[in-house]
């Protein structure tokens, strides 16, 4: 019984021995993989963040000529789906400025 516990005990030692040495050994490609990882996800921010202003700009387009439309018509909710639409870009606008200044 006394032996099964010293071998228990060795066998675990040397697990975690080997355990540590192999994540060792591979820690500095781990290091170079994340930095890399990174400068690539950061490059793609400033063309993301322009493609988010120009869908902005058409959505901004589309949903200012709905408005027009029923203001014209004589709707009485055009209040509401002005301020519905205008809410959404200033909100797009928000997001996209504050997720490029958070990741950058």
């Amino acid at each position: 019984m006394k032996n099964k516990r010293i071998v228990r005990s060795l066998l675990t030692a040397i697990l975690l021995f080997s355990a540590h040495l192999l994540f060792a050994q591979g820690g500095g490609n781990g290091t170079a993989g994340i930095q890399d990882a990174t400068t690539q996800v950061t490059s793609y921010f400033d063309p993301l963040t322009r493609l988010m202003y120009a869908i902005g700009a058409v959505l901004g387009l589309v949903g200012a000529i709905k408005v027009y439309s029923k203001w014209n018509s004589g709707d009485q909710d055009t209040q509401k789906v002005a301020v519905s639409w205008f809410g959404s870009m200033i909100f797009l606008v928000i997001v996209a400025t504050v997720v490029r200044a958070f990741f950058l």
